[in-house]
């Protein structure tokens, strides 16, 4: 069962549903129920307001979690009770995503490079940090969730951190991380039965609009994945294997991806998250030969023998934009939807439904992630534009410019 919605349960759903898994969801959010319903059944939280019930009705095998609130959830400590694998981490292995500070201090402890960083609990403590450290800083909630109160914001200079230090919500304080530059790029692996199981390397677009510019957006708005079993980059070698300490010590058996920025010839650790993720959890999966006996061992941490799917070796993906957007604050009517012409690539429906005609139409920000997969760059780069374009909405958008820069790994 996967806990999610919109197109990261619609994708997940239907890859493993093809991959002849029994598959449902358990509905996490108010928004993007209909298109898991196109894989399979769904179920509200209105109606199961404690889904381990549910689980044990369906004799569900796995649980494929969207994001980590679910561990803050009333019946999570059910859930772990119940023994039914999950794929992710839990318990104390969580927190290299959800505490940032913590994340640092890891690396520190491990001999993992990271930006200077530091938190500060209210406006007066961030302005005398930033006194004594005078550099742009990223800003970020010092606990990681979609409902935090601050959301990442990205200051490229000191007067930018000084003035959205000014405006921010201190109600969880504030975690500050020195500004690296634009040369980001990440590596997903597994970890299961005590070992490192390199995936891919991948780019994630984050910025709204054409050329890195805009603000940074919700969830990206495109991303790039290279097979890559043997860690070509070397991110994994130096972000992921040194804390393999740790993951023992903690029970860790999950996906977990480091993302970094290259500085001076060196990466440096920004940030741990401990799934596949939107971006690049669906090209993964369609990488994969075995994708469901692959998360289920990965959530029983057994050992993996993980095999790729021959001439799949890079993906691309790309997210339609709808009207307002990266802006939520500007709502638009729901509007109409129109397929031009036949897909030939993966097209997994976000914030969509069907009225009473049939008619697809928008009911939110973002539509559809489109997503290819291909021997070379080039060619899923190419089906997935070609793709994209077949898509109409009133208002909608996306980046014409995936592919062209931040790629390959370490470029700006």
């Amino acid at each position: 069962m996967v806990f999610g919605v919109g197109s990261f349960a619609h994708s997940v759903a239907q890859i493993l549903k093809d991959d002849g898994a029994a598959v449902s969801t358990y509905l996490t959010r108010n928004y993007g129920h209909f298109p898991p319903s196109l894989s399979g059944p769904v179920y509200t939280r209105e109606a199961f307001p404690n889904p381990c019930p549910l689980l044990a009705r369906n004799k569900i095998d796995v649980v494929l979690p969207m994001s980590i609130d679910w561990a803050q959830a009333p019946w999570a400590a059910e859930l772990l009770r119940s023994k039914i694998p999950i794929f992710s981490p839990t318990g104390e292995a969580m927190r290299i995503e959800r505490d940032r500070d913590f994340a640092r201090k890891l690396c520190a402890e491990f001999g993992v490079p990271s930006p200077k960083a530091a938190v500060a609990r209210n406006r007066l403590e961030a302005g005398e940090f930033l006194r004594r450290q005078p550099r742009p800083y990223v800003i970020k909630n010092p606990l990681c969730s979609p409902t935090s109160p601050i959301h990442t914001i990205l200051c490229e200079t000191l007067e930018d951190t000084r003035s959205w230090l000014r405006n921010i919500d201190y109600a969880e304080g504030v975690f500050l991380q020195e500004y690296m530059g634009r040369a980001e790029a990440g590596h997903i692996a597994l970890i299961s039965g005590g070992e490192v199981h390199s995936l891919v390397t991948n780019q994630e677009y984050k910025r709204a609009f054409v050329g890195d510019m805009g603000v940074v957006a919700g969830a990206p708005l495109g991303g790039l994945i290279e097979r890559d079993p043997d860690d070509k980059y070397g991110l994994a070698r130096q972000l992921i294997h040194p804390l393999l300490p740790w993951f023992r010590k903690v029970k860790y058996h999950g996906p977990i991806q480091a993302t970094a920025v290259r500085r001076d010839g060196q990466w440096f650790a920004i940030e741990y998250n401990i799934r596949v993720g939107v971006t690049s959890g669906p090209m993964i999966l369609r990488m994969l030969k075995h994708p469901t006996e692959i998360i289920l061992n990965t959530a029983r941490n057994k050992k993996l023998n993980v095999e790729f799917r021959e001439r799949l070796h890079f993906g691309c993906s790309l997210t339609l934009a709808g009207y307002g957007y990266p802006y939520v604050q500007i709502r638009g009517p729901q509007l109409p939807v129109e397929l031009v012409e036949p897909f030939d690539c993966d097209v997994w429906w976000n914030e969509v439904t069907r009225d009473n005609d049939g008619q697809l139409m928008t009911t939110g920000h973002r539509i559809a992630d489109v997503i290819a997969l291909g021997v070379s760059l080039d060619e899923a780069i190419g089906k997935a534009y070609s793709n994209i374009r077949k898509i109409r909405s009133l208002a909608s958008y996306y980046r014409t410019d995936v592919g062209r820069s931040l790629w390959p790994p370490g470029n700006i």
